[in-house]
C-alpha cells in the first residue's frame, strides 16, 4: 500500500517535520493548538519521491547531468550552473503529475474551496523542507483554480533545481538530482497590512519584550527587506507599545488582477507614513506572540497578516512559526534542540565563497 503523502494541516504537528516539512509541521502545530491559521493541506516528502520517480523525471535529470561539469566554489562556472538550473527546471515543468496524484491535489483544493464559501480561491504554494533553509526555495502566491494549483505544487518541487541550490547541494557533495521537500498549499488572506514579530528584542536579546515589523499590503514586502516596515515594541508582561516607528513604506506589495501578478505598487504620498496597524492590532499581535513562545517553549520568529475584509480581532491570522535564530545562535540553542548536521551543511554551503 502506497504511504500517505498528503494530509490538512490539523493532521500534523512538529513530531511531522521530517515527513511534510518544518513549515507544513509548524503551521499544523499552530492550527491544532487552536491559533488562527488560515486553512490548508500539506504534500510530502513522499510526494516529491513519488511525482520524480514514478514520471521518470529523476531518469532525465540523471540523464542530463552525465554531461554537466562545474566547480561550485569557481564564480566564472555560476552561469553553467543557471544554465543547468534553467534545463531541468524546464524537464520537471513538463511533466504532468501522476493522475491519482493530480486527482487528490484537486480534491483538496475542492475542499478548502468549500470551506471558504467561494469557487477558485486564491492559495499559496510553499516550500517546506525538513531543514530550514529561509528563502531558499520559491513560493507562489495568489493561486487560483485547480489547474493552477496543480502546476504551482510542481514548480515548488521544481524549485529545488534553482542554481543557488544546485551550488549548494555541489559543495557538500550531496546528489544534484534529489532534495525532497514538502508543500504546503495555504489559504491567502487578503491582507491589508503584513509582516513578522520576534518574542525578543533582536537589537539587543531582551526577552521581556516583542518586536513587530509590518506594511501595507502582503508580508514578502517586510520578509524580503523591500521595504522599511514600521515598527513596535510591546512589553510582554505590561502589554505597553513602548516605542513605535512610522517609516516612508514608499509601497506596497498586492495582486493586479489585471496582469494576474504580484506587483510593488508606489502608496498614495498620504499614505507612505501613515501607521499600518490600529494600536489594538499591535498589543493583539504580541499576545499571540507571547503565546506561540509559551508553546513551543522558546523566542519565535513569526509571520504574520491581517485581513481587510474581517472583524478585529478574527482579521489577524498566523502564517509562519519557526525558532527564532539569531540570538538562538549567540546562546548555542536552536528552536527544538541542536541544529541537524544537515542545517550546518548547508548554512556553510549557502555561504559566498571568496575567489582569491
Amino acid at each position: 500500500m502506497a504511504r500517505k503523502w498528503i494530509y490538512w494541516l490539523n493532521e500534523v504537528g512538529q513530531e511531522h517535520n521530517d515527513i511534510v516539512g518544518k513549515k507544513c509541521a509548524n503551521l499544523g502545530e499552530l492550527t491544532k493548538a487552536g491559533f488562527h491559521v488560515p486553512p490548508g493541506y500539506a504534500l510530502s516528502v513522499e510526494a516529491y519521491n513519488r511525482f520524480m520517480n514514478e514520471t521518470d523525471a529523476t531518469k532525465h535529470i540523471l540523464k542530463y547531468l552525465e554531461n554537466f561539469k562545474a566547480d561550485p566554489n569557481d564564480l566564472a562556472d555560476t552561469l553553467k550552473y543557471e544554465k543547468a538550473s534553467q534545463d531541468i527546471r524546464e524537464i520537471v515543468e513538463s511533466i504532468k503529475m501522476p493522475s491519482d496524484m493530480e486527482g487528490t491535489v484537486r480534491s483538496y483544493y475542492e475542499n478548502l474551496c468549500k470551506i471558504a464559501g467561494r469557487k477558485d480561491i486564491y492559495v499559496a504554494t510553499r516550500s517546506a523542507g525538513p531543514a530550514s533553509h529561509p528563502g531558499q526555495y520559491e513560493t507562489y502566491l495568489n493561486v487560483s483554480g485547480a489547474d493552477d494549483v496543480v502546476f504551482n505544487v510542481i514548480r515548488v518541487w521544481s524549485s529545488t533545481f534553482n542554481a543557488r541550490s544546485l551550488i549548494a547541494r555541489a559543495r557538500l557533495n550531496l546528489p544534484l538530482h534529489y532534495d525532497p521537500i514538502g508543500v504546503a498549499v495555504l489559504t491567502m488572506v487578503d491582507s491589508k497590512a503584513a509582516g513578522v514579530m520576534f518574542t525578543l528584542n533582536p537589537v539587543n536579546g531582551d526577552v521581556s519584550k516583542v518586536a513587530i515589523e509590518g506594511s501595507f499590503g502582503f508580508g514578502e514586502a517586510v520578509v524580503s527587506g523591500n521595504v522599511t516596515p514600521d515598527t513596535y515594541l510591546v512589553d510582554k508582561v505590561t502589554m505597553i507599545i513602548e516605542e513605535k516607528v512610522i517609516s516612508d513604506k514608499g509601497s506596497e506589495f498586492v495582486y493586479n488582477p489585471k496582469t494576474k501578478e504580484m506587483e510593488y505598487i508606489e502608496l498614495p504620498s498620504d499614505k507612505k507614513k501613515v501607521q499600518c496597524l490600529e494600536d489594538r492590532e499591535v498589543i493583539e499581535l504580541a499576545k499571540l506572540a507571547k503565546m506561540v513562545e509559551e508553546h513551543f517553549g522558546c523566542p519565535q520568529d513569526v509571520e504574520w497578516a491581517i485581513s481587510k475584509s474581517l472583524p478585529f480581532p478574527e482579521n489577524i491570522f498566523l502564517v509562519q512559526a519557526r525558532p527564532e535564530t539569531v540570538w538562538g545562535k549567540k546562546r548555542g540553542e536552536s528552536v527544538l534542540g541542536k541544529k541537524t548536521g544537515l542545517e550546518m551543511l548547508f548554512e556553510k554551503a549557502l555561504t559566498p565563497t571568496k575567489i582569491r
